[in-house]
């Protein structure tokens, strides 16, 4: 209890103190702040580079941990694709796999006005958009109730919004996918093909210069029935842009990284014993997180250096200021020790005010950082739009503000404090 009703009078002293000769450490506690905030805003800004470091990673390879599914015929026979997504399709179920998606990489002839271009096309299942954090400039992503409409509903990009004159996705602007024709004058849909309703726009980014888009991968299905059945099996609409005929499926599942491992040999011993002999079964990773490294450890320690660097030089100029206000006050601290005061004492109070100084200026500092990181124009300065799951500002990053600002107090303050101890009597009257 005397200890620590000690320690709290000791604090009292130190803010006594620092008021008293807060004209002196001003200059000081300025830059403790600017130091403490500097720090803070590294490491906070550093969150936020990760975080959009996993997130463009995450939009091509899927988040952690996402397995890729992939099946060959042994005999080379092709692989029955209705089999394949019924085995698929109970293997989801019987695992309860939320976010499970078929993937084809297809493409679509679409007339534009200035003539037809084969569009790159993504079909697609509704989970996917949420498994590769599929960005939206405008409208929506596709519910879970789009795959039972009859007309087709396309998501573009925004080079393919542009070449369509950029219409409100309020008024449904319809395009044509496998069409010959040109926009009919009087109506203004594309005639010929099959149409489709434009329900979304994703942002292009600087290095696409070709119009893509997203459809479900039923609707892609259902084209191609429609397709075999009017003009025979060789005519179906889109096809694959690298061997020609049907689109090959890719299959993929977002499950949580700690069930991976065994929820890979389930679905693989499953999708086997449900396709039969003669067709192998792989699974595998590819996410950011599958590696046993840290990706991101290049970029903590690159910000962890800046911030180590920055509260060196707020510490320096602490040191130097803090010895200059310690030979102003020998006067003081000669009168103390003719009073009666020892040298610990002596030597924990000035201690004590240069560490309640430098914790109330680094709190001015995380705050002021809090306000920079925080801010809108900033965020976007640093997510440079790749970013959609801003993280909340880091509770570490303010703690570690606030345990620098200790530090610097306690290490600015030990040098001071050492010549405050030698202070004798007489230098009082000397000064």
């Amino acid at each position: 209890m005397r200890a620590l009703t000690a320690l709290v009078g000791a604090l009292l002293e130190a803010w006594q103190e620092v008021r008293v000769h807060r004209t002196r450490v001003l200059l000081s506690l300025v830059g403790v702040a600017v130091a403490v905030c500097s720090l803070t805003t590294v490491v906070a800004l550093g969150a936020i580079v990760q975080q959009s470091n996993q997130e463009l990673s995450e939009r091509s390879s899927g988040r952690p941990a996402t397995l890729f599914v992939s099946a060959f015929p042994s005999g080379g026979e092709p692989l029955d694709s209705e089999r394949m997504d019924a085995a698929w399709a109970e293997v989801v179920e019987r695992y309860d796999v939320t976010y499970a998606s078929r993937l084809q990489n297809t493409t679509n002839l679409v007339p534009f006005a200035d003539g037809n271009v084969e569009v790159g096309t993504q079909a697609v299942d509704q989970p996917y958009g949420e498994m590769h954090r599929v960005q939206m400039s405008e409208g929506e992503w596709f519910t879970a109730l789009d795959a039972q409409q009859l007309a087709p509903q396309v998501i573009v990009n925004e080079i393919f919004w542009d070449r369509m004159g950029r219409p409100p996705l309020e008024s449904h602007p319809v395009v044509a996918l496998g069409g010959q024709g040109v926009p009919n004058s009087a109506s203004g849909i594309p005639s010929g093909g099959v149409r489709a309703v434009v329900v979304g726009v994703t942002p292009s980014s600087t290095w696409d210069t070709a119009p893509s888009m997203f459809m479900l991968v039923d609707h892609v299905t259902a084209m191609q029935d429609a397709a075999a059945g009017e003009r025979g099996a060789s005519a179906a609409a889109p096809v694959d842009p690298y061997g020609g005929g049907a689109p090959q499926t890719q299959y993929e599942m977002w499950v949580p990284p700690e069930l991976s491992d065994q929820l890979a040999t389930l679905v693989e011993r499953d999708l086997a014993g449900a396709l039969g002999d003669g067709v192998e079964v792989s699974i595998n990773r590819q996410d950011w997180a599958t590696s046993g490294e840290d990706p991101f450890a290049v970029t903590r320690t690159v910000v962890t250096g800046i911030a180590v660097l920055v509260l060196l030089l707020g510490a320096l100029g602490l040191v130097n200021i803090a010895l200059v206000t310690v030979k102003q006050r020998v006067r003081e601290i000669g009168i103390r020790r003719s009073f009666g005061a020892t040298a610990s004492r002596v030597f924990f109070a000035v201690m004590m005010e240069s560490v309640v100084a430098t914790v109330v200026a680094g709190g001015v500092g995380v705050i002021i950082s809090i306000l920079v990181v925080q801010s809108p124009a900033v965020r976007d300065l640093i997510g440079q739009g790749m970013v959609s799951d801003f993280p909340p500002f880091p509770a570490d990053a303010a703690i570690t503000g606030l345990v620098a600002a200790t530090a610097v107090g306690a290490l600015a303050g030990l040098l001071p404090a050492l010549v405050a101890v030698r202070v004798k009597v007489i230098d009082a009257i000397r000064y």
